[in-house]
């Protein structure tokens, strides 16, 4: 009996590994943050510019204004937020899906904004800012004379 060795390439782990993140990063771009909800992309934002405001909406479901803490400080906002697990007394707890916890988020915004005058509204379960941007980052129409 003739036994035929067969020599299968060797890849090295390192290779192996590399390539498979690259594989996932690919895979998981093809669908935004569906699958990294963490401390990096919660709560989920939106901002804009309005000319005279930064403003931004920020779903917090679930939580109440004593839950939040809202920072501005020169281009910098910082959304804090703790939820506690709502379990009822006398009950068993089954599947614990929603957030509990603390999170941080913090976003550098595109200018300075005037941290006295920000005004934050929470309805429905959306966080919402209005940031009036400071007088130094306000676009001025200059006059251009003819010479």
């Amino acid at each position: 009996m003739f036994l035929a060795r067969r020599s299968f390439p060797v890849m090295r782990m390192d290779t192996f590994r590399r390539d498979l993140d690259r594989l996932f990063k690919e895979f998981q771009s093809g669908f935004g943050n569906l699958w990294s909800l963490d401390e990096r992309s919660y709560p989920a934002l939106n901002i804009w510019d309005d000319g005279e405001s930064i403003c931004a909406e920020a779903e917090v479901s679930g939580f109440k204004m004593k839950d939040l803490e809202v920072t501005v400080m020169g281009n910098q906002l910082t959304i804090k937020g703790r939820r506690e697990v709502s379990k009822k007394e006398g009950t068993t707890l089954h599947r614990h899906e929603r957030f509990t916890g603390e999170f941080v988020r913090s976003m550098t915004l595109p200018v300075e904004v005037n941290p006295d005058k920000v005004d934050a509204t929470l309805k429905d379960g959306v966080l919402t800012l209005v940031m009036p941007k400071t007088q130094a980052a306000l676009a001025r129409k200059i006059t251009v004379k003819s010479g």
